[in-house]
């Protein structure tokens, strides 16, 4: 038997040598229609859309879906001030081999397997450590952002770092969390933390040295530049806000990357800084290789409820009345549905989803929401019909070509906004959420013409798992949309809403589903909590 193991461990070793030293294929690197042996990025494409056209797994057989391997992190306690270990990311998927992160730690594991390869520990001086959504990936080598503002890169095949650089001051309440995304010769990392007004950016860095190649920062540099205008002066715009939390998404013939922008600061109390706060709470499209702004579009101006912008802009083309057309949807934390022309910015659709929207007073010419002044924080509190902190967060949303539909896990109900410091000056938050009451978990499934919700499967309260729809969405040619329901990984028809299978896992649904196929057989790979599911039709529960 351990003469059989290590002869196991030693093919294991050799494969996973020998596909690493391949490095990752630029050509997997596309807008839509990834390799079905590959996920190369966080969304698996460039484009955001989670779809997949695969469908060995499809509604006629997905209930003889089972695990075919799972694996557990394992010798990591909690982590500060989060607890256990949670899986946020989505696992890159390169010659066999699957990279997945926790805050602080690289793993690589076999992906027909799950055998552990390599273990990539970091021990963070400060930040957050409330999330890690993955790695990026260029030729042989891995970029990771760790909790206190490294930007480091390991060597793919055995998990060894080759350098790393400071890209924001953890001193200042900067924390880094996103995948790297890999544009070209650039890889684009951006920052997080809105605890001490401080101001958000966005930067390119040269893969094989880790040097600034530029760096765009979310609101204006000086008075008299566009943008300024939106600002009462240059202490409020370099005291901002607008952190770039999450990866954004690329169109390779427009060369145009598509980022979300996160709140203005103070967060609750907007009394010094009147105005829209551009690019704060935005959407905005930047050349990749100069890093200069081309559009912009600002789903929540003046933002006074940290509604973070940064949920994904994801990218897709259908026709609009009669004329074939290259879009992006964004459902955002505001509680509205967008569509947008990517090539120039231009609002196609703006409606909210979650309650009636009341915070605002109707769109301006540009179809961005007018902010209601008698919705902002206030000391007795105010009163808005969605919840206090969004109608949606930073789960990852789909899109699918066959139903035209768009998907994401939100959340409605009624919450209240707080003003805790009525100064001329405030600082930092300044106030607070209030409470939030009537509310449920939802699955929205929306209408890109017209922003109306198609269908919407809506939580019935209750169960073990967090008791809500909760991770995020994928769909597949099979006729299948994946997500997370109490505990339990749930197929749903993407036509209509109906659940048609599940599966209980060990904790809730805590990343975004994702799919491949390896020898011919399809993976559905999915994170709970601490452990890591592998799924297909022909599988057998095995532990780690």
């Amino acid at each position: 038997m351990k003469i059989n193991r290590l002869l196991l461990t030693l093919t294991l070793a050799l494969a996973a040598s020998s596909l690493n030293a391949q490095g990752l294929d630029p050509k997997t690197l596309t807008l839509f229609k990834q390799p079905a042996d590959c996920w190369p990025t966080y969304n698996g494409d460039y484009s955001g859309r989670r779809f997949s056209d695969l469908k060995q797994i499809n509604q006629t057989n997905v209930d003889l879906l089972k695990i075919e391997w799972m694996y557990r992190i394992r010798g990591i306690g909690p982590q500060r001030g989060v607890g256990d270990p949670t899986i946020k990311s989505t696992p890159l998927l390169v010659n066999g081999i699957l990279y997945f992160t926790i805050p602080d730690h690289i793993f690589a594991i076999n992906a027909r397997t799950g055998e552990h390869i390599w273990q990539y520990d970091f021990e963070d001086q400060g930040g957050h450590l409330v999330g890690q959504r993955g790695v990026g990936m260029y030729g042989e080598w891995l970029y990771f952002e760790s909790p206190d503002g490294w930007f480091i890169s390991l060597n793919a095949k055995d998990g060894k770092e080759r350098w790393r650089k400071k890209i924001a001051d953890e001193k200042q309440q900067y924390f880094t969390t996103m995948a790297p995304l890999v544009v070209k010769n650039h890889i684009i990392v951006g920052v997080g933390g809105d605890a001490m007004d401080v101001r958000g950016y966005l930067e390119a860095r040269d893969p094989d040295t880790g040097e600034l190649q530029w760096r765009w920062y979310t609101t204006p540099e000086k008075m008299g530049d566009p943008g300024s205008e939106t600002w009462p002066d240059l202490d409020a715009m370099h005291h901002g806000g607008g952190m770039t939390w999450m990866p954004g998404t690329y169109d390779p013939d427009l060369n145009l990357i598509y980022w979300g922008t996160g709140n203005a600061n103070p967060v609750f109390a907007g009394q010094s800084r009147k105005g829209a706060n551009l690019w704060t709470a935005c959407i905005v499209a930047l050349n990749p290789d100069t890093g200069k702004l081309v559009w912009w579009f600002q789903p929540s101006p003046h933002d006074t409820h940290d509604w973070d912008n940064v949920e994904t802009p994801v990218l897709f083309d259908a026709v609009i009345n009669g004329q074939p057309r290259k879009l992006l949807g964004q459902a955002a934390r505001a509680g509205w549905f967008f569509v947008l022309d990517r090539t120039n910015g231009k609002n196609l659709v703006s409606k909210p989803f979650a309650g009636t929207g009341n915070w605002a007073l109707g769109v301006d010419a540009k179809g961005q929401p007018i902010p209601n002044p008698a919705k902002e924080p206030t000391v007795d509190g105010s009163m808005i019909d969605m919840p206090a902190m969004g109608a949606t967060n930073w789960q990852p949303p789909s899109y699918s070509p066959l139903t035209e539909l768009f998907y994401f896990t939100g959340t409605q109900g009624y919450g209240m906004a707080v003003l805790y410091d009525t100064s001329e000056k405030p600082q930092g938050y300044g106030g607070g959420p209030g409470g939030n009451f009537d509310t449920s978990s939802a699955l929205f499934a929306m209408d890109i013409r017209t922003g109306a919700v198609k269908w919407k499967h809506e939580h019935k309260g209750g169960g073990p798992g967090g008791g809500a729809l909760n991770g995020g969405v994928l769909t597949t040619a099979g006729r299948l949309l994946f997500t997370g329901d109490s505990g339990e990984l749930v197929a749903f028809d993407p036509a209509n809403g109906n659940p048609i299978w599940h599966q209980r896992l060990t904790s809730a649904v805590s990343n975004g589903p994702s799919t491949w196929t390896l020898d011919g057989k399809q993976y559905l790979i999915v994170g709970a909590g601490d452990t890591l599911y592998a799924l297909t039709l022909a599988g057998k529960t095995k532990a780690e």
